[in-house]
């Protein structure tokens, strides 16, 4: 069996191809058809993907809602500090990432434009406990700005970094392979004969993570997940009968494989660090829509394990010859 090393999921990417905005309608972009059973690859528009689904095939999407988790703070001296959070633990405790982290050990002050916090402790992987002396919530209600991701060097409006079908206010980073779905393209995935469900992952920040050394000791964040019961049971009937379970994004597939036990599909809250990378035995998913990932990322190394390794490397090749636009705002392509 093949030991797969970090250089193995590296491309050069010309900066001109990260998209600095999404395309309108969103489901006009473009997407790339990648057969697993080794057919040529086809150049489509997302609009196209009723083509490729079956009737009885379970469609699943993440319902999470991006949150405007980016904060300004002061420190007493003046010193600014930004924030961003990462996952509320208890009302008004929250998990987050600072940036300069040195100059924020346990004890220190933050002030917001309205409201003040506190650090409590400093954990694993840069993280620290902040505790809120106002709602947090309202202040990135008032205060907070869109955690758009490092790449993007232009402000994106917050609505357009949100899927249309967002709910449950949680992530800090946008499903992004939701973003590519209207109103008309879900009617005509439901006539199809394509029933849609929901769950939802809340996105940390580690979505954007690279993974440095070596593949195997690279540790995930700690993601919180919700499967609805008519979402599992929906899953597990189609995969007791043999229908096709397609998946929204790595973090539809994420959830999923993560709530897969003995009896199918658990449903209810669970969180995972569960990290999938060649070879792994998919058990829940059998079609996959998602965006083009970082290089070395955990999500190319998500997709090579669902297409196999050659099949992925040699479609980015093939994405970056034809001109498809890559990461969160960029082009799709279709797994099937």
């Amino acid at each position: 069996m093949r030991e797969y090393t970090l250089e193995d999921f590296d491309y050069e990417l010309p900066e001109d191809r990260i998209a600095q905005s999404g395309v309108e309608p969103r489901d006009a972009a473009r997407m790339l058809v990648v057969h697993r059973d080794g057919r040529p690859f086809e150049h489509r528009r997302v609009r196209d993907l009723p083509e490729y689904l079956r009737e009885g095939d379970v469609l699943v999407l993440n319902r999470s809602r991006v949150i405007p988790a980016r904060l300004l703070a002061r420190k007493p001296t003046g010193a600014r500090i930004e924030v961003l959070l990462v996952r509320e633990e208890a009302p008004s405790v929250w998990l987050a990432l600072l940036r300069p982290a040195r100059k924020a050990p346990p004890g220190t002050r933050l002030r917001f434009l309205e409201g003040e916090a506190e650090v409590v402790d400093v954990l694993e992987e840069g993280l620290r406990r902040l505790r809120f002396f106002a709602d947090p919530w309202t202040l990135m209600e008032r205060a907070g700005r869109a955690p758009l991701p490092p790449y993007l060097r232009a402000e994106v409006p917050f609505e357009r970094y949100q899927t249309i079908f967002a709910k449950t206010p949680g992530s800090v980073a946008a499903p992004t392979a939701g973003l590519h779905f209207t109103e008309a393209l879900l009617a005509r995935v439901r006539e199809r004969g394509v029933s849609v469900h929901e769950l939802e992952l809340h996105v940390g920040p580690g979505t954007f993570r690279p993974v440095k050394g070596r593949i195997e000791e690279h540790r995930m964040h700690e993601e919180v997940y919700f499967i609805p019961e008519a979402t599992a049971r929906a899953v597990n009937d189609a995969l007791a009968e043999g229908r096709r379970v397609v998946a929204v994004g790595t973090t539809v597939v994420r959830a999923l494989e993560s709530a897969y036990g003995e009896e199918g599909i658990r449903p209810g809250e669970g969180r995972t660090r569960l990290f999938i990378r060649p070879p792994y035995a998919f058990r829940a998913v059998g079609a996959l829509l998602t965006n083009f990932h970082l290089p070395r990322s955990t999500l190319l190394m998500l997709v090579a394990a669902f297409a196999g390794y050659e099949r992925t490397m040699a479609a980015y090749r093939e994405a970056l010859l034809r001109g498809y636009r890559f990461y969160s705002l960029g082009d799709a392509m279709f797994i099937d």
